[in-house]
């Protein structure tokens, strides 16, 4: 008896047979990742994002500081990513994710995947204080850079109007809470302002004589450099008329001011760059994390037990052999996601995944005007060939060709004039109708 040969027709289309890859975060990571999977024939790629853009975090202190301007920083995610024919963006919410039904639920549906990247960045973290954010924002969005803007510009304006020294002194008091990059980039762009841009434009008050503080509870500020740059910075800090508090724990902030154990700095602004903690939703899945919220990962950047997982950027715990983990910076997050997306395309074309390696860069800080430091492995430099070194690699990673010209050119007229951008003052309230108050409406004539 001859046996049948049976014949199996593949029905699915070419769609169906897709691996479908959901991004969540188009920040560095996501981005990266994102391109790496892009105009491959085998894959569909689904970004979400609460914004519409994508920002360059290193430089959104000088959002806050008016020496650029938002669009200077920021781009449409579709505009970056109109070339890439199997990538769609989505803006919207994801508020969990559903690890064995393989679906992201979001505030428009649930979103179904073959692979999941988890890159949702961080915010700060006032550890459990945070009541204090009312008084000392932090600096992680468009939107806090807006608002640090308008309360540094808005001391300036009070302390011209009032005619009470001592409150004066106030409004011409700022304190930095964190000594990270941050901090020490915020206070020397204040520094820098009052003493060279400021000081012409104002009749009643000199604001070269404005009071800056850093505060920072550990030994040092700038911890993560060499002890011998992190004094280098100190010092250009100093000259620019910034006070270093290390060894200060902040106890509290409030409208007027800021706490520091028995001390007490009287300051009307009041700016957070003391710590960051990872996106809720590690924490919403129930996987592992750590004390910041990250999600602890395996050596291939995937989550353990769910290898079709992938956490990078300021969202995962990547843990070295020597027992640190990997810290939440620009070059960390761009290299994670380049590996997320080579990791799936090998696993999409059968191949084994390799360890997550980390290659150092090495890490820099400005602090004004010809003033930066750098540190690349041995390699230890500041001053004046530092800081061109920092802004030809901040030039270099800007999202487009568009971006790198205009904030050059930017850099370049606040170079030579000593000049900052438009330091305007928007207040919050949109609304043209509301309560009737005396005197005239914001922009408007009459």
């Amino acid at each position: 008896m001859n046996a049948r040969t049976k014949t199996y027709v593949n029905t699915r289309t070419p769609e169906e047979m897709k691996k479908k890859v959901v991004i969540v975060g188009g920040g560095f990571t996501g981005l990266n990742a994102a391109r790496i999977l892009s105009n491959k024939k085998d894959v569909e790629v689904i970004l979400i994002d609460k914004k519409n853009y994508h920002l360059f975090q290193p430089l959104i202190y000088q959002v806050a500081m008016a020496a650029l301007g938002e669009g200077d920083i920021a781009t449409p995610l579709r505009n970056m990513l109109a070339d890439n024919h199997n990538v769609t963006v989505f803006k919207g919410m994801v508020t969990n994710v559903d690890l064995e039904q393989r679906k992201v639920i979001t505030d428009f549906g649930d979103v179904e995947y073959d692979y999941l990247v988890l890159a949702c960045g961080a915010q700060h973290h006032y550890f459990g204080n945070n009541g204090w954010e009312e008084h000392a924002p932090g600096l992680k969005t468009l939107a806090q850079a807006s608002e640090i803007r308008r309360r540094v510009m808005e001391a300036y304006e009070a302390a011209e109007r009032t005619k009470d020294p001592k409150e004066r002194k106030k409004q011409l008091t700022f304190v930095i809470v964190g000594g990270g990059p941050t901090g020490v980039e915020l206070a020397g762009s204040i520094g820098e302002m009052s003493r060279y841009t400021l000081s012409k434009f104002y009749r009643n008050i000199d604001p070269k004589l404005t009071r800056i503080f850093i505060v920072e509870a550990a030994e040092r500020i700038l911890g993560t450099f060499a002890p011998e740059l992190s004094s280098k910075a100190t010092r250009e800090l100093e000259k620019l008329g910034v006070q270093v508090w290390t060894s200060s724990m902040v106890s509290d902030v409030d409208a007027d001011g800021v706490q520091i154990g028995r001390e007490r700095i009287e300051a009307a602004t009041a700016l957070w760059a003391a710590g960051i903690k990872a996106s809720d939703l590690g924490r919403m899945m129930g996987v592992e994390t750590d004390r910041s919220d990250r999600i602890v990962i395996e050596n291939d950047l995937s989550l353990p037990g769910h290898p079709e997982v992938f956490a990078g950027g300021d969202q995962a715990c990547f843990m070295l052999e020597n027992g640190a983990t990997l810290p939440g910076i620009a070059p960390v997050a761009m290299q994670e996601g380049n590996a997320i997306g080579k990791t799936i395309l090998n696993d999409i074309k059968g191949r084994p995944r390799k360890p997550f390696k980390y290659r150092d860069k090495g890490q820099m800080a400005t602090i004004g005007r010809n003033k930066a430091i750098v540190e690349i492995g041995n390699l230890k430099i500041n001053g004046a060939f530092a800081w061109f070194t920092w802004l030809l690699v901040h030039i270099y990673y800007l999202s487009t060709f568009r971006h790198r010209v205009f904030v050059l050119m930017q850099w370049a007229w606040s170079y030579f004039t000593f000049g900052y951008g438009a330091r305007l003052i928007v207040n919050r309230d949109w609304r043209f109708y509301r309560e009737k108050k005396q005197g005239c409406d914001d922009d408007s004539s009459s």
